[in-house]
């Protein structure tokens, strides 16, 4: 695993520890000699990750659209950035620079490039390990949510597995290297031939 993509917030939060586990994965991927892929963003949790990483030696590679690059949220310090016209190809790009996904705590646009992540494994699209970092319990709801959609047939167990979780980025890390993607179709049922 050479690089790991990691979706956060571009906001701190209400809690000090997202910070700090931000702060935490950067400094951990740096001495691991994992690049960090994410968001290219200066600020919020997407500005500690990145900060850490590099002040740990750490190669950043942020991927940012340009109408957010010229609102001046862009890191200007990183190690590799490129500047794309969508928020699809930024997705796109990070996917492609990637060998597995975090995410940490974050809002609604961290949430969709996790399912978008989680979704693509699911189809087959790629095989590569999808986490989340449960920083103070942060995902316990979704968790939940995902437990609740195999229950009511929404979700297979096995693509529910897809989303490992642990409160530790250690211990997170470790279940990327051991994983094993699922070997089971998308569909329950498949529809009858027209």
């Amino acid at each position: 695993m050479a690089s790991v993509c990691v979706f956060c917030g571009a906001n701190p939060g209400n809690s000090p520890a997202y910070l700090d586990s931000s702060k935490h994965l950067g400094r951990l991927l740096a001495r691991r000699g994992i690049t960090l892929v994410y968001g290219g963003a200066s600020v919020g949790c997407m500005g500690a990750v990145a900060d850490a990483a590099l002040d740990a030696g750490g190669r950043v590679v942020g991927i940012i659209p340009r109408s957010l690059w010229e609102k001046e949220i862009g890191h200007p310090g990183l190690t590799e950035l490129l500047v794309v016209d969508s928020m699809h190809e930024r997705k796109a790009a990070m996917a492609a620079h990637s060998d597995a996904f975090i995410a940490l705590p974050g809002g609604v646009g961290t949430l969709e490039e996790f399912f978008e992540v989680m979704t693509w494994s699911q189809l087959g699209f790629h095989h590569k390990p999808c986490g989340l970092l449960n920083v103070g319990g942060y995902y316990d709801g979704l968790a939940a949510f995902l437990d609740h959609a195999v229950t009511q047939g929404f979700l297979k167990e096995p693509h529910r597995r897809i989303a490992l979780t642990d409160a530790d980025p250690e211990a997170l890390l470790e279940a990327f290297a051991r994983w094993i993607p699922p070997r089971t179709g998308k569909w329950i049922e498949k529809p009858e031939q027209l």
